[in-house]
């Protein structure tokens, strides 16, 4: 333990993490704190996570951000869900949106009744009684009082973290320019003391925040902390990553195209596309991968493709003595379910719940890793699941997934919905039920049973329920706005 006050907080490196960090903490947590900032103009940061999930707006209310100042400063978009096509099979195309299916009573889920439904030639396609489903194909969008709908962004990351940074100076947040050329450790206890800058500046700080990305200045080139790989599980390790004119109206879908060693994404903004490969290195070339990826480009590119490299997993601890990682520093589950943003900024969080303003204490950081490594494993059993339930055979890559042993928190998801077409959300967890009975059957993955609620009812109230449902959907959609006029109502772009 070290009984240490904590007062002063020192976060190093800035991009999308670091400010979010900030922010948060400023905001929050300011009138205690003493926070710096710490990053470096000549220091370049990945700047590629464009997509994210629904929990982002909850974070967002938490520190008090204006959703139309927001999505008007990084050229955000509307993400109804994610596209998916050539998973299971080349030429499949299912969609995870962020809805609810259909009305579930208390005793089953929707989709067990669809199931019911399908098994007796009743229902339509699933996607029929998914509100997000339906307008993200239509390329619509709108925001009204009487209209639930949940959704998250598509954002450029870069100006994200200025917008965060705008945010966390104004609350309080000192940054202090300067590259990190030493870390100081107390000799007694192993505890970062300060760390000091290429001018010879020394910050001390009772906490540290590392924000240095895949590196790790702090948690493992100072603390050593180790590394969790789980690369025998997620085999790709590298993208590839471009910028393109517009090409048409924005659709407020992530669209991910699987393709022989990996998978390709499209994510619309409101006055560019951020376009990438992901991909296995040891299945594909880099040139291999720059050749597919501009061969699949619609409109010309903005900046030059750049590789990206990888190595999934996570650190071996999320909070060591004084040090707690964030972003990449903390680990990686490639960018396929858009889990990466997610993951820092509930750390972030996480930690201010379990702030330790009395001392750093054994049993606090055992806690605080503890719920981070559940919320990681989660997040990379679900992104494991794509890879796991496929068909293919068109390159040696896709068996390969298929017939890879999965960690037993997941196997067991699979057996179950295979055996009984049961699907959960465990406590805590970030995908919900209808998250992983989408993908699951969307993958193929075809339930022996279900739960036969659906079956307490005779075919004429079946159609009764699921022609209404389906109405209800159609007719609301269909008074929707198209994405592209409602954003120049509600936020057009602060770029010129």
């Amino acid at each position: 333990m070290n009984a240490q006050m904590i007062k002063k907080v020192v976060i190093a490196g800035g991009g999308t993490a670091g400010w979010c960090a900030a922010a948060a903490l400023s905001r929050l947590l300011g009138s205690v704190l003493d926070i710096t900032l710490i990053e470096s103009a000549d220091i370049g940061i990945v700047g590629v996570g464009e997509s994210t999930i629904p929990t982002v707006r909850a974070f967002h209310h938490l520190i008090g951000v204006d959703e139309q100042a927001f999505m008007r400063e990084t050229n955000a978009t509307f993400k109804l869900g994610i596209d998916f096509e050539n998973w299971a099979r080349q030429g499949d195309r299912y969609f995870h949106s962020f809805g609810t299916l259909g009305k579930s009573p208390w005793m089953a889920h929707f989709y067990n009744i669809w199931l019911e439904a399908r098994s007796k030639g009743l229902g339509g396609s699933l996607d029929d009684y998914s509100l997000e489903t339906k307008a993200a194909m239509a390329g619509k969008f709108q925001l009204h009082k009487n209209l639930s709908i949940n959704y998250a962004y598509h954002l450029d990351a870069v100006l994200y973290g200025q917008y965060l940074r705008k945010l966390s100076e104004e609350a309080g947040v000192k940054r202090q320019e300067g590259q990190i050329v030493s870390v100081q450790q107390d000799a007694g206890t192993g505890f970062i003391a300060s760390v000091t800058l290429a001018s010879g500046e020394v910050i001390e700080g009772d906490l540290f925040i590392d924000c240095t990305g895949f590196r790790g200045l702090l948690i493992e080139e100072t603390l050593k902390t180790g590394y969790e790989d789980w690369s025998h599980w997620i085999r790709t390790d590298r993208a590839l990553a471009v910028q393109t004119e517009s090409a048409g109206a924005p659709l407020p879908y992530t669209k991910v195209v699987a393709h022989t060693a990996g998978w390709r994404w499209r994510i619309p903004l409101q006055t560019r596309v951020g376009n990438g490969l992901v991909y296995s290195g040891a299945h594909m070339s880099d040139d291999e991968a720059h050749a597919l990826l501009t061969k699949s480009l619609d409109a010309p590119m903005v900046n030059t493709p750049r590789v990206i490299k990888y190595k999934t997993g996570r650190r071996r601890k999320i909070w060591n003595k004084n040090c707690v990682a964030m972003g990449l520093s903390s680990g990686f589950i490639e960018p396929l379910e858009s889990t990466s943003i997610h993951l820092f900024q509930k750390s972030i969080l996480n930690l201010i719940q379990n702030f330790p303003f009395f001392g750093i204490t054994d049993a606090l950081v055992a806690r605080y890793n503890e719920l981070s490594d559940r919320e990681a494993e989660y997040a990379r059993d679900f992104v494991i699941l794509h890879y796991k339930l496929t068909e293919r055979t068109d390159s040696p890559f896709w068996p390969e997934n298929a017939e890879m042993t999965v960690p037993d928190s997941l196997q067991s998801r699979i057996d179950l919905f295979r055996e009984s077409g049961m699907a959960y959300q465990e406590p805590g967890e970030l995908f919900r039920t209808d998250s992983w009975a989408q993908v699951m059957l969307g993958q193929r993955l075809e339930p022996q049973g279900w739960h036969r609620l659906g079956a307490l009812m005779n075919p004429a109230e079946m159609n009764q329920v699921f022609d209404g449902l389906k109405a209800t959907v159609d007719n609301t959609v269909a008074n929707m706005m198209p994405q592209d006029a409602f954003l120049k109502q509600y936020c057009p772009t602060a770029i010129a």
